[in-house]
């Protein structure tokens, strides 16, 4: 055998091992997971998760996805719980703790002071005769038939396992609260996600001195003069009470220059469009975003709601703040 099919062949005895066991994990989802579900659900502090090495760092993702989806969570680490930061552990908490042993001397040594508190506990672990398992109020069985390194020391299914079943929680709970997407976001203003959900057209639009403005009597070469200075590639036409009368677009010039106008003496009410398409400051950077694409055109006039002009977004504003 190659060396390259060889390490194909040990990748996939891998996801073989870690696929059977998550497959096995569905059997084994019983009361116990409904039970801690109920207890996350009914938790008015945070989700407190625990764990040592490996079974930390999963419990650190487990954290971030609960936190991210609707119930607050936090991971505090169990050696620095014993010195200090079981402080941080109120009585309106609930604990979920992982050790694939069941035994972790670190988070051993705390759950005394956990179980003193009235704090609710839930244990995930491979071995449900395990001390963790039978002190916890509620326990999760993590446990798995073989780990995925062949030399059967290195956490690899037990925490694919843990992770599993940290996800099934977080999303059992989400769906419970009646998460949307709208909160996600709320959770995420720096992601696409978030900027999607939460831009306003005000947000990204041009404003003010921005904004291109000539009045209807205007000489087409002196529209020329503002669009130039402005940069947006057209320019409003407002009349003296500053009320809206039309843009003139680039593609309104190619019409005007191939109909063989003076710009010299061509006024710009003469060849501007009336019928500009418009949306309100307070839409979703999202609904310009279609606007644009349905009616393939790149520039929209915005309006408050009175429907007096307030700015200008373009295509390139919106993928420029990263919602395309």
């Amino acid at each position: 055998m190659s060396e390259e099919n060889y390490l194909i062949t040990r990748a996939l005895r891998t996801i073989d091992i870690e696929y059977r066991a998550i497959g096995e994990l569905r059997s084994r989802l019983d009361n116990s997971f409904v039970q801690a579900c109920e207890l996350m659900l009914a938790c008015t502090g945070r989700i407190v998760v625990m764990g040592m090495g490996k079974s930390g760092l999963i419990g650190r993702k487990i954290a971030a996805t609960l936190s991210s989806t609707g119930s607050p969570a936090m991971f505090v680490h169990p050696g620095e719980a014993s010195h200090g930061d079981l402080g941080m552990i109120t009585d309106h908490d609930v604990v979920l703790a992982i050790s694939y042993s069941g035994t972790a001397a670190e988070i051993m040594t705390i759950l005394p002071v956990i179980k003193r508190k009235g704090v609710p506990l839930i244990c995930l672990t491979g071995d449900p005769q395990s001390a963790m398992a039978t002190t916890a109020n509620v326990h999760l069985d993590g446990s798995v038939q073989e780990e995925a390194c062949p030399l059967g020391l290195a956490p690899t299914t037990s925490t694919t396992v843990a992770l599993v079943l940290g996800d099934a929680l977080a999303m059992a709970l989400l769906e419970a609260r009646g998460f949307t997407p709208e909160e996600f976001a709320f959770s995420h203003p720096g992601g696409r996600l978030g900027r999607r959900l939460l831009l306003k057209v005000r947000d990204v639009m041009h404003a003010g001195e921005a904004i291109p403005r000539v009045g209807p009597q205007t000489l087409l070469s002196e529209a020329l003069l503002e669009i130039s200075r402005k940069g947006l590639g057209m320019t409003t036409v407002v009349d003296a009470e500053g009320v809206l009368r039309g843009v003139f677009t680039d593609g309104d010039l190619r019409r005007t220059l191939d109909s063989g106008k003076d710009i010299h003496k061509t006024r710009i009410q003469d060849v501007m469009s009336v019928h500009s398409k418009k949306i309100q400051e307070n839409a979703l950077a999202t609904e310009a975003v279609l606007m644009m694409q349905e009616n393939r055109i790149y520039t929209l006039l915005v309006t408050d709601a009175s429907q007096a002009l307030t700015g200008v977004i373009r295509m390139h504003d919106l993928l420029q703040a990263n919602v395309v």
